[in-house]
């Protein structure tokens, strides 16, 4: 990440920061909040793993389908009001998931989850940035620590809270969603719209360029993978939610700081694709181990909580490969990526699923890894322009790594239109 410190008023911030990093806090757990309780909802509801994994997919492809239209969205009611629609559909849908007494009725609820976290996520980082002291790069790093904070805490809070019940979880995210509502309203000044919103058909007709279209294949694959994983991994397991929530806890502390501190170091040193082919093969690797030995405890608990270093490297280095190398706006390139990653996302846990219901429990993560590898293959097409790419980030001006920053912080595409917000209210009038 950028390696000058924006001094000592880093945490010297208005109000309004902390308000939406608090959020931004609740929205990453959501990530793996509902991991340590996915066999409790599958004993508890008389549901298959099949269909608890509806879970993931109906939040995941609203995510994706969302992403097309958010930055739409925001361009024509402002940062804020986006900001506040999506924490406001995030209350009720959560709230609603824990009123829930079937799971059809969870995973509907989640869709409407989704749609609202992809309005808030996309919107978060740019109101951080258009309301932090210190400029860019203190922005940034704020928007990071409450990144880490909540990947890392989201499976230790929804293991602590499905211990008491599988309700838990839901109301505690409506619970501190409400709180971080009630602040946003009160503390966040209005922002100005941009002067050229994207359109809806913009990322769609993006995809037409090959490099990116290239990126988000590569992504779908690797995402493949790794939401079969979440999705199917805490069942082999055979451990208690608690149990669950600290495997997970050490997974997400591991891809937390290794997105933020592995990958950029290895990108300097290997370049992008090289480090991506290692990364990738890596993963795979370890899916293929679970796979294999899925009747081996141990075995999958230390591949799980391993492969968080390697998800952290492919999370931040896909992400920034994609602002390098697609020809189109930023904000565009994001939500086109967002996408068609996510797709990937959202149909691996359905189809695992069903290859667990034909088959047995070690198919989804031997179809995983292969998926995986089949996007380093992916990936092999696209060399070229990531080495060019590095090429050019590295005979960037030095204010440049703050941009670089802004895009691998990001997970849900609201880095661009933040780094653009930048740009124009610090341009001189």
């Amino acid at each position: 990440m950028s390696s000058a410190a924006p001094g000592p008023s880093l945490f010297k911030q208005p109000r309004a920061v902390f308000a939406v990093a608090f959020a931004c806090v609740v929205s990453f757990m959501g990530i793996g909040l509902v991991d340590p309780i996915l066999p409790a909802l599958s004993s508890k509801l008389n549901a298959t793993p099949s269909q608890v994994s509806l879970l993931f997919t109906s939040y995941l492809l609203v995510t994706a389908v969302a992403m097309l239209f958010t930055g739409w969205i925001a361009g024509r009611i402002g940062a804020k009001n986006t900001l506040i629609a999506g924490l406001g559909l995030i209350v009720v849908f959560a709230a609603l998931a824990g009123l829930s007494d079937t799971i059809n009725q969870i995973v509907g609820f989640r869709a409407g989850w989704g749609l609202g976290n992809a309005m808030f996520i996309a919107t978060s980082l740019a109101v951080i940035v258009a309301s932090a002291t210190g400029g860019f790069a203190g922005a940034i790093i704020l928007y990071e620590a409450a990144l880490g904070l909540g990947i890392a805490a989201g499976p230790l809070v929804g293991g602590l809270l499905g211990e008491v019940s599988w309700r838990g979880p839901f109301f505690g995210v409506a619970v501190l969603m409400a709180i971080a509502l009630l602040a946003t309203v009160v503390l966040v000044e209005p922002l100005p719209k941009p002067a050229n919103p994207p359109s809806i058909l913009d990322p769609i007709k993006a995809l037409r360029h090959r490099s990116l279209l290239t990126m988000g294949v590569t992504a779908l694959l690797y995402n493949w993978g790794f939401f079969t994983m979440l999705g199917y991994a805490p069942y082999p397991m055979e451990l208690t939610e608690i149990q669950l929530g600290f495997v997970f806890f050490a997974w997400g502390l591991l891809l937390a700081f290794f997105s933020i501190t592995g990958a950029p170091w290895l990108q300097r040193r290997f370049g992008t694709a090289p480090s991506l082919y290692g990364a990738l093969s890596t993963f795979a690797l370890l899916i293929l181990l679970i796979g294999v030995f899925t009747d081996v405890r141990w075995v999958v608990i230390t591949c799980v909580i391993a492969s968080g270093i390697v998800a952290g490297i492919n999370n931040t280095l896909t992400t920034q490969a994609v602002m390098l190398v697609a020809p189109v706006e930023r904000p565009v390139a994001s939500a086109a990526y967002g996408f068609v990653r996510f797709i990937g996302g959202g149909l691996a846990p359905f189809a695992a699923g069903k290859m667990v219901d034909h088959w047995s429990m070690h198919v989804p993560f031997l179809v995983g890894a292969v998926a995986i590898l089949a996007g380093v293959a992916v990936l092999t097409t696209g060399h070229r322009a990531l080495a060019r790419a590095d090429a050019d980030m590295a005979a960037a001006p030095p204010h440049a790594a703050d941009e670089v920053a802004g895009e691998i912080a990001d997970e849900f595409g609201g880095a661009p239109d933040a780094i653009d917000f930048e740009k124009e209210t610090t341009r001189p009038r």
